[in-house]
């Protein structure tokens, strides 16, 4: 099998279905010629054109309120939000119209509209184009939320996300982008709300997000070497959320940690920690651990951002952490 980058599955991914559906067009700021700020779009205005693989101007909020618009009428948009952290520009037309119009109209409109972004923290961006806001998106009834961690799952989920009748915000995030993994040469649509196990564990389980799944497959290596057998679990979909999976594992392990690259306060792993105890909490003989951000805005300095992110030593300490308290 050919080997894909991020980068190259995420693109593949819209140009086929480009190909295959005429209702499927680009819209984003620097995303035709440019080929957009992270290069994911690079020669699709050369195959497609500027009416498929549109620029626009600097207004989030134009841009996703066009996308509503013309998911409406039939069409599936995928617009790009340059940065993740510019969503909050726009969160009034994905919040208060993407979300609620199929519910409001009694199912009679459909709001077919994939939301492209990107994020993340590890190259010195700074605190204004690296958070990680996942968790705001899937507080919002209304709303699919993926966060794909390897080229396969970004390719077909992807996919699966420009075909769903219903808004779908799409994370991708920056340290990703290089990295490669043996794809099928075609393509293979992976179902919304279907989370992965990456490795298999007795111990303790792992349910890490985005680069955090990277990271904890490193600390569980680290951990092998101490006699700990990690189990890894990436959800994939956060919205909605494979419930029953992250369940099965930790009742299989009996133990827990929740690691993403957001901040810990009310991230995401917050509600994983909620379900994991309401519906696991006789399986478990340890406390949850939780592995995220510090509470703090992302500093620009390289030594203090990564400070501030968790690493793989921070999700080897939690597995640590949560086995040895049975002693």
């Amino acid at each position: 099998m050919p080997e894909l980058t991020y980068r190259a599955a995420v693109k593949q991914a819209l140009a086929e279905a480009m190909r295959e559906d005429d209702d499927v067009f680009l819209m984003g700021e620097d995303i035709a010629e440019m080929g957009g700020s992270m290069g994911v779009t690079q020669g699709l205005f050369d195959e497609f054109g500027g009416e498929r693989v549109r620029n626009t101007p600097i207004s989030e909020m134009a841009i996703v309120g066009a996308g509503i618009g013309a998911a409406m009428q039939g069409m599936r948009p995928v617009v790009e939000i340059m940065y993740e952290d510019f969503l909050t520009l726009s969160l009034e037309q994905i919040v208060n119209q993407a979300a609620k119009h199929r519910y409001m109209s009694g199912g009679q409109l459909k709001v077919p509209l994939t939301i492209r972004t990107q994020g993340g923290a590890g190259w010195s961006p700074g605190a204004q184009h690296a958070q990680q806001l996942e968790a705001w998106l899937v507080h919002v009834p209304g709303l699919k939320v993926v966060f794909a961690s390897s080229p396969n799952d970004a390719r077909g989920l992807l996919w699966s996300s420009i075909y769903d009748d219903n808004p779908v915000i799409f994370f991708e995030h920056r340290l990703l982008y290089p990295i490669k993994e043996e794809c099928p040469e075609e393509l293979e649509p992976i179902p919304l709300g279907k989370a992965r196990v990456l490795r298999e564990g007795l111990d303790v389980t792992v349910i890490a997000t985005g680069p955090l799944v990277h990271r904890s497959l490193k600390a569980a290596a680290a951990a092998e070497e101490e006699g700990i057998s990690v189990e890894i679990v990436d959800p994939r979909t956060l919205q909605p959320l494979d419930t029953d999976s992250l369940v099965a594992s930790v009742k299989k392990t009996n133990r827990c940690v929740v690691a993403h690259e957001a901040v810990t306060r009310m991230g995401f792993g917050a509600e994983v920690v909620a379900v994991v105890q309401e519906q696991a909490f006789d399986w478990l003989d340890a406390p949850i651990e939780r592995v995220g951000a510090k509470f703090a805005p992302l500093p620009f300095a390289p030594a203090m951002e990564q400070f501030v992110i968790p690493q793989s030593e921070d999700v080897l300490a939690a597995v640590r952490k949560t086995v040895a308290r049975e002693h």
